[in-house]
């Protein structure tokens, strides 16, 4: 095992394929114990990034490959460094696995060097791959699960995933052959995708491993190596990412090769936002741009519900004046019940042209929330896949916003002030509505109970606002209609 120290992680190579086996993040702790650093490649939990040549004699991710000695530890002053290591030579030719690290950077060059001192001419092909178990990381909450498998993008398939069961099944479908993208394996927070050079032919696979207990899949692309003829050298190239899934670095990358990236358009989706991608990926942006400015992404969230709250100002206060409304007239409304008895028909009649006298749409208090529904979702998508929430502290015991509230006051307070809005709203006039209404705050603070703290935080204030907002509309419209809250009149 030949261990690699940079500045952001301390990798582990195998001399067995030359497979990159074990990397440990140094930015990150691990997820359950915060003593140790987090590991994402990782040979107890079977994964890896493995790569080999396809052709007669030619070295793959089983060859047993020599060391080529040399140093192993980034050095101050020092920009790049470099790991060799030499496959057995067969029929005269000879392979030189290079990997190539770089100072601040996650992505590594992995590269053949083939040199062919045989007879025959040699058209090869490379393959590169990512092997994995199919558990779910370490940590990782049912309440709150994210998507954990390969995914490959091309320019006609687009992002596509391909869940673990598909693979086991042999129903996996996907775009196959491209000249284009990349093929990744993603799990909550971090990434790791193997990424041609641009405009080279490739073809993308995944297929399960056989005779293992724990069930492994790999996820891989195979491309064309130039024909080398005797007496000839040719070297082929890919770049490897493995690390956080941080939408700047994602973005980068994405560039072309002229912009100073590397041409693997569309990696920055395997940032998670499900299907609010088009609204969570702006919010997160503007989240991202008020932390540059407050320095804490607890109050970077706060500040941001604040501002999308004033936003939907006009909606939100349609939605509560309507409530409003409905509560002055609660009182005539039971004496209508009272007086229709089981006439269902009568009542609901009546019911109507109460709301025609006093001018007040039943579902006035509905159709502006729901307009808002998108909104939050994505940003709870925007808050759930942001791995630069990940240990980052609020304040007080808030030390992680990624990790559930260790003593549970956060969700606490947001179900009094569940409770605080049920009490706001006009009653229910169907008795088991009312009751269901009564048990929603319990059921959902207890829910939240699991949910990382950022999550929690942006629910709290979101309600506390909504509160002062409603308490406010309701107070004026109530002062304004208290002769209508006499049943007689």
């Amino acid at each position: 095992m030949i261990e690699v120290k940079t500045d952001l992680f301390v990798a582990q190579v195998s001399a067995q394929g030359g497979d990159f086996v074990g990397l440990e993040l140094n930015n990150y702790k691990a997820t359950e114990d915060k003593s140790k650093v987090f590991r994402l490649f990782d040979e107890k939990h079977l994964y890896a990034a493995q790569s080999g040549l396809i052709g007669d004699s030619l070295p793959n991710h089983k060859t047993l490959f020599t060391v080529v000695p040399g140093k192993r530890e980034l050095g101050a002053g020092e920009d790049t460094l470099e790991l060799r290591l030499e496959a057995p030579a067969s029929g005269g030719v000879g392979v030189t696995k290079v990997y190539t690290f770089k100072r601040g950077s996650y992505l590594v060059d992995v590269a053949y060097e083939i040199t062919n001192g045989g007879q025959k001419l040699l058209a090869p092909h490379a393959y590169y791959q990512l092997q994995r178990d199919i558990q779910a990381p370490a940590g990782e909450s049912r309440m709150v699960s994210t998507y954990t498998g390969p995914a490959v993008y091309t320019e006609q398939g687009k992002f596509q995933k391909i869940k673990f069961d598909e693979i086991l099944d042999g129903k996996a479908k996907f775009e196959q052959k491209a000249d284009n993208g990349w093929i990744s394996m993603i799990q909550h927070y971090f990434v790791s995708a193997w990424i041609p050079q641009e405009k080279l032919a490739r073809e993308y696979y995944v297929r399960k491993l056989d005779n293992t207990v724990n069930p492994v899949v790999t996820a891989g692309v195979i491309v064309p190596v130039q024909e080398v003829a005797p007496g000839d050298k040719a070297v082929v190239r890919t770049s490897l990412y493995a690390g956080p899934q941080l939408q700047s670095i994602l973005e980068q990358l994405a560039k072309p090769v002229a912009e100073g990236g590397i041409g693997a358009q569309g990696l920055p989706l395997v940032v998670d936002y499900g299907w609010l991608t088009i609204v969570a990926a702006p919010i997160f942006w503007l989240l991202e741009f008020i932390h540059k400015l407050v320095g804490n992404w607890g109050w970077a969230i706060i500040l941001l519900t604040v501002l999308i709250k004033a936003v939907f100002f006009p909606l939100s206060a349609a939605s509560y004046k309507s409530m409003a409304k409905m509560r002055t007239i609660t009182p005539r409304l039971q004496a209508l019940k009272e007086r229709c008895g089981d006439d269902r028909q009568k009542l609901n009649i009546e019911m109507m042209n109460l709301y025609k006298t006093e001018k007040i749409n039943p579902l006035g208090g509905c159709l502006p929330i729901l307009v808002q529904i998108p909104v939050f979702i994505a940003l709870y998508w925007a808050l759930l896949g942001a791995v630069e929430m990940r240990d980052a502290p609020w304040m007080f015991w808030i030390k992680d916003l990624s990790s559930q509230d260790p003593y549970y006051i956060l969700p606490i307070i947001m179900m009094v002030t569940m409770l605080i809005q049920t009490k706001l709203n006009p009653t229910p006039p169907d008795p088991i509505q009312a009751k269901v209404t009564m048990i929603m705050p319990f059921a959902f603070g207890f829910m939240f109970f699991w949910f990382p703290a950022g999550l929690v935080l942006y629910w709290v204030v979101n309600n506390t606002l909504s509160i002062a907002q409603q308490w406010q509309i309701t107070r004026m419209i109530e002062r304004g209609g208290k002769a209508a809250n006499d049943p007689k009149a």
